[in-house]
């Protein structure tokens, strides 16, 4: 086993970065009750290195399946609270297994059906129970969202809706940001673009170039619930792939406040494109990467992580350019001196989400209800 501890960066195999990317989003999941860093340190040591692919999904399906167990007993015992912790944390994992796997695989599909069965027992005995909802947006394919209510209204509350780049799992949510929410008196809509099976299927919809439209469904969803106050909804767009969740917001002026990446790997590729064209005689130097569709309608925030794939020096760049059509938009930078400097904000995801959520209630707070 090749584990290499380096204080000032992360656990990680010294080969490669992907199986240490995820194992640090495992270890950082732990502090929102999604992972226990003992189990994940026991399941990382029994990987084998010349066999990973086969290993890794063995070794947290194990501890996947533990957790499930250990939340059924503890649930036909009547301790709820104990069987949620493992059902949190089984979710987690059984996320995990899959990672190396092929959309095809049947073990990837198992593993995430049972996924879905833990997220289901897990979101129906919240305190307001959670719910499974569809939200028409292509034809033969709807979005399946978890909405959680607000444990803090009984009328009509602000709501949080959270969509992730395109292969994103919406389960990660339950842990990841629900009780940044809840505390806040928000209610949260946790919705991906994988439809309502175990993901094979989105090779279909992955390449489409309208993946902008899903956020208007969303929205208009939203406005049929007669417990959500339809001007005090905000989305948090998660992940580097989260510009189509710009794209929408800036076609969409019915947002109050919206956290995502601003459309700057939009603006980012559309400016390396651009100088690609122009070194090579087939474009204008003059284009530049400026934001290329329509300007937002609500307070915006970016937020990254200075040791992510863009650096701080490109970030601040292209945010400068997008305030230029955009004054009422925010830019933090998480360094490495304070953590949650990871691409995601992996190393300390707490961190970033008390800061996002503390924004977008203040934002919420002055719209009148």
């Amino acid at each position: 086993m090749t584990i290499h501890f380096d204080p000032e960066s992360q656990v990680q195999w010294l080969d490669t970065d992907e199986f240490s990317t995820e194992f640090l989003r495992l270890l950082g999941a732990a502090q929102e009750g999604g992972s226990m860093v003992s189990e994940c340190y026991l399941a990382a040591s029994r990987i084998d290195s010349n066999d990973r692919g086969n290993s890794w999904y063995r070794e947290w399906i194990r501890i996947a399946d533990l957790n499930h167990e250990r939340a059924n007993a503890a649930f036909e015992r009547g301790h709820v609270l104990t069987a949620q912790s493992n059902w949190l944390r089984a979710i987690n994992y059984y996320q995990a297994s899959t990672f190396a796997l092929d959309a095809a695989d049947k073990k990837r599909q198992d593993a995430l059906s049972i996924m879905r069965a833990c997220t289901r027992r897990y979101i129906a005995h919240l305190t307001p129970a959670g719910e499974v909802v569809e939200i028409p947006w292509l034809e033969g394919h709807v979005l399946e969202g978890y909405f959680l209510p607000s444990s803090a209204a009984s009328g009509r509350a602000p709501v949080v809706v959270c969509m992730g780049d395109p292969g994103h799992w919406k389960e990660e949510y339950l842990f990841k940001v629900a009780r940044y929410a809840r505390e806040r008196g928000m209610s949260l809509l946790a919705v991906d673009l994988l439809g309502a099976g175990v993901g094979a299927e989105f090779a279909e919809v992955v390449g489409r170039r309208d993946l902008e439209t899903s956020v208007g469904c969303v929205r208009d969803y939203l406005t049929t619930r007669d417990d959500v106050d339809e001007h005090r909804i905000a989305i948090l767009g998660d992940g580097a792939g989260s510009s189509f969740v710009a794209r929408g917001v800036a076609l969409d002026n019915r947002f109050a406040a919206v956290v995502c990446d601003g459309g700057l790997w939009d603006m980012h590729e559309r400016a390396f494109l651009t100088n690609r064209l122009w070194r090579d005689g087939g474009g204008s130097a003059g284009i530049g990467g400026g934001w290329p569709g329509p300007r937002f309608h609500c307070p915006v925030l970016i937020t990254v992580g200075g040791q992510g794939w863009l650096e701080s020096s490109i970030v601040t760049d292209l945010f400068e350019r997008l305030k230029s059509y955009h004054p009422d938009i925010s830019l933090k930078i998480f360094e490495s001196s304070e953590t949650a400097a990871a691409q995601g904000h992996y190393d300390n995801p707490t961190l970033a989400n008390e800061f996002i959520f503390d924004w977008l209630a203040d934002r919420l707070d002055q719209v009148p209800a």
